[in-house]
């Protein structure tokens, strides 16, 4: 085990926060540039709030758990100000994505900006002890919440003809209140706690195939549809690992056994047998997916399933979880690590060849990888 702690954390400290702290960090008109290239050069200046927001949270994050370190205090309050002075709108909604110099550029159409601003406001309160960041993270939560029923509110394209519930908000709501606790009622917490369970292990994960569906009708009837087939491995897989935190906090031992046993079936169900690697989308009925990148391999699906694999492991010992452990793994750091440059290549084609040797975007930013490294450091660490 020493091993992989010793990886998993120098590759953190060493490899990828100084890759990001060394080639984003816009201290000029502030905020970070995510658009970053294999070699850390900027390719676009455009600032996006989920990258904006998760970077703020990493940084925070590691002033709070790791080191106090001036350096990394200062980085998060780089973000956290650009976002309050230019990410939000009047009512409390966030952009999707600004100029370099704050100039609104993508109306705050989805929730999930909120979600992860939420998420940098409170890792940041504690480490700054900002009472008005702190309030903000609150206001941003109950915000959140008002919003749940319709997201997207005026940007929603759907005729809501056919209205199908998605997973994706209930699984980052049974992270996001963990991340709020210290905040928040002790009953607000325990009520979403409880919702959240409801919703991920009974709603939208199915008892027949034993996998999470990423839609299903309001009554938690599955709907034959495009979307309501669609399986994303990484969501399932990474809500687990929430679950088992869950589990953990409320000593609940069969939700973590459940959530180890779903972790397993996903995986089983969406492991690339010819070429290795999990599938990015699948259809639960082996029809062709709407997705045309379906059977690309992300990072951040390999990532979350470490991180899910090794927290399963470190509760259940189970062998077949350690071997799966192994497999992915070697898989990841095999195709994914860029040991030369730094950092991680986020997307490939289904061969596992480098398909965009971009380290950052619109979506990759400084959150997966090192989220991901501290996890299996500090699970490895127990084990």
């Amino acid at each position: 085990m020493k091993k992989y702690i010793k990886l998993y954390r120098d590759a953190l400290l060493k490899d990828v926060i100084p890759f990001w702290e060394k080639y984003s960090i816009d201290y000029n008109s502030g905020g970070y540039f995510s658009c970053l290239d294999r070699f850390g050069n900027v390719y676009d200046e455009d600032k996006f709030m989920w990258p904006q927001a998760r970077q703020a949270w990493v940084f925070s994050m590691l002033y709070n758990k790791v080191k106090k370190k001036r350096e990394w205090l200062k980085i998060a309050k780089n973000g956290i100000d650009f976002i309050k002075n230019h990410g939000m709108t009047n009512d409390g909604d966030f952009y999707f994505s600004v100029a370099k110099n704050g100039v609104p550029l993508i109306q705050p159409y989805n929730i999930f900006s909120d979600c992860f601003a939420a998420m940098a406001f409170s890792q940041y309160a504690v480490a700054s002890g900002d009472e008005s960041v702190k309030q903000l993270a609150v206001q941003t939560y109950f915000n959140i919440l008002k919003k749940q029923n319709n997201p997207k509110g005026a940007y929603e394209k759907s005729t809501g003809n056919r209205s199908l519930k998605s997973f994706a908000l209930p699984m980052i709501l049974s992270n996001l209140v963990l991340e709020l606790e210290q905040f928040l009622d002790k009953d607000e917490v325990e009520k979403m706690i409880d919702t959240s369970i409801n919703d991920i292990m009974t709603i939208f994960l199915d008892k027949e195939s034993g996998l999470i569906y990423e839609f299903v009708k309001p009554d938690g009837s599955l709907e034959n549809s495009f979307n309501g087939r669609l399986i994303n491995p990484g969501h399932g897989i990474e809500a687990m690992w929430f679950m088992i935190d869950i589990g953990v906090r409320r000593n609940d031992i069969d939700l973590i056994n459940k959530a180890t046993s779903t972790i397993i079936r996903i995986l089983e169900y969406s492991w690339d047998d010819k070429y290795d690697g999990i599938f990015y989308f699948m259809d639960a009925k082996g029809k062709p997916p709407q997705q045309l990148e379906w059977d690309q391999k992300l990072w951040w699906v390999h990532l979350e399933s470490l991180v899910a694999l090794s927290k399963a492991y470190l509760h259940t010992n189970r062998k077949d979880v350690w071997d799966w452990f192994e497999k992915v793994h070697d898989y990841s750091w095999k195709h994914f690590s860029d040991p030369k440059n730094g950092e991680w290549f986020g997307y490939l084609n289904r061969q596992g060849e480098v398909l965009l040797d971009m380290k950052g975007g619109k979506w990759k930013g400084c959150f997966h990888v090192p989220r991901a490294m501290y996890q299996c450091w500090k699970t490895f660490e127990n084990i």
